[in-house]
């Protein structure tokens, strides 16, 4: 288990404020406040710490055609929808919400070719709302692989104020490659082909990188 990188400016301003909240308490208050204090501190440090977790994992699938899911998360759409600002057509979209808890690293769904990638400033409606695919902050990412194409957006929820995006167009991905962070509670939406034949029920519980979300017809 390793601590991400996006989270040493976070563990940074929490130390610090733990340190003046533990000194102000035993330098000015009653002694029976430190206990509270500390567990305050404590509580915050795990939190971060928590929350900016990357754990080693060993990539899924294996398959021609695998989809693997591009983030821990809850299954929470699965339904068949207009896409309108890349492939303008019907596709099949898959919805993985992320809650504070989950690990928010993102990894590559699969092998090839980042073809558009572009960010969007918006709102920070909850990330279970219908409207957040369209209306949140968020950023849009298309990759094309050998049997087909497929695109993954990054949403921002109603905590996160950050989304980090690792990609540019024209370059090469390898399924499992880490792509992308948010901080704190948000979503992702996966686009897929209308014959693709989707592994993952609504409710399940997924792993980024690890499980297979869909495989591809070709």
């Amino acid at each position: 288990m390793r601590f991400h990188r996006e989270g040493w400016p976070t563990l940074a301003v929490i130390l610090m404020f733990n340190g003046i909240l533990l000194w102000v308490t035993n330098g000015f208050l009653p002694d029976w406040v430190l206990w509270p204090a500390g567990a305050v501190a404590l509580l915050l440090l795990v939190g971060v710490l928590n929350f900016f977790r990357y754990p080693h994992r060993t990539v899924g699938g294996g398959q021609l055609g695998d989809v693997l899911c591009p983030s821990d998360g809850k299954v929470v759409v699965i339904e068949e929808v207009d896409e309108p600002e890349w492939f303008q057509d019907r596709r099949i979209q898959v919805s993985i919400f992320m809650s504070p808890l989950n690990v928010h690293a993102q990894w590559a769904p699969m092998d090839g070719e980042v073809k558009y990638t572009k960010h969007h400033p918006g709102q920070y409606l909850v990330a279970w709302h219908p409207k957040s695919s369209t209306e949140n902050e968020r950023s849009t990412h298309v990759i094309e692989g050998p049997h087909g194409t497929v695109l993954f957006r990054q949403i921002a929820g109603a905590l996160a104020r950050r989304i980090c995006a690792y990609m540019e167009p024209g370059q090469h991905v390898a399924a499992g490659d880490e792509v992308g962070f948010i901080k704190f509670g948000s979503r992702i939406d996966v686009f897929l082909p209308l014959d693709a034949e989707v592994k993952v029920k609504m409710g399940d519980v997924v792993q980024g990188k690890v499980d297979v979300l869909a495989r591809l017809n070709f």
